[in-house]
């Protein structure tokens, strides 16, 4: 893959403000999660904000102070857009499961159904942010297989978060011996992100 400048104007306005909101949101009082919509909301957004934090800070960290020149690449978008969507797929299905599993270990939630509902709801709702049709529909299919497997007393604690993370490394469109060189760096920088999101849930989660 060529490697290319990143340019901060490259960024859509849409994912700006998932990033500023996010940050602004840290500082506020966080509510507790009390039901299903309250942790549709949550999966959503904090899906939304590991995945581009971790994939805008690993472009911006592997290309230097030149990411601020001005460079269109048409093809470059392109890649960046993809590697969004096919990063947050899976970032939402990890949370999904963590979040269920944690729910029916620790609060005997034996409703795990609506993980698939929520899921769903999700991937149905972006589709007015521009999320691709086959986006979807690979995020349906791999949900269901990941749904067949799943250990429901054991997921929340065995690694959930490696799926996205391993995600991350595969889509960022970043030349691919550069990437090798960067391999453990970009794991721990989405695994990082994602304890902050289980400490938080942790908290806030009432069920």
């Amino acid at each position: 893959m060529l490697k290319y400048k990143f340019n901060l104007k490259d960024i859509s306005l849409a994912d700006f403000k998932v990033y500023l909101g996010a940050m602004f949101k840290a500082v506020l009082p966080k509510s507790k999660l009390r039901n299903l919509d309250d942790l549709k909301k949550f999966i959503q957004e904090k899906s939304a904000w590991v995945t581009q934090v971790t994939l805008y800070n690993y472009l911006k960290t592997r290309m230097g102070t030149r990411y601020v020149l001005h460079f269109d690449n048409e093809e470059f978008l392109s890649s960046i857009n993809k590697a969004k969507w096919n990063i947050y797929f899976v970032a939402l299905q990890d949370l999904t499961f963590y979040s269920f599993s944690y729910l029916n270990y620790f609060f005997k939630y034996e409703d795990i159904a609506k993980s698939k509902m929520i899921y769903e709801e999700i991937l149905h709702d972006e589709l007015k942010n521009g999320m691709p049709d086959d986006i979807i529909a690979k995020g349906k299919a791999t949900f269901d297989k990941r749904l067949e497997e799943i250990d429901w007393k054991k997921y929340f604690s065995s690694l959930p978060f490696n799926k996205s993370a391993l995600a991350l490394y595969e889509w960022a469109p970043i030349a691919e011996e550069l990437k090798t060189l960067d391999r453990k760096i970009v794991l721990n920088s989405m695994i990082l992100k994602w304890d902050n999101i289980k400490e938080e849930f942790e908290k806030r989660i009432n069920f």
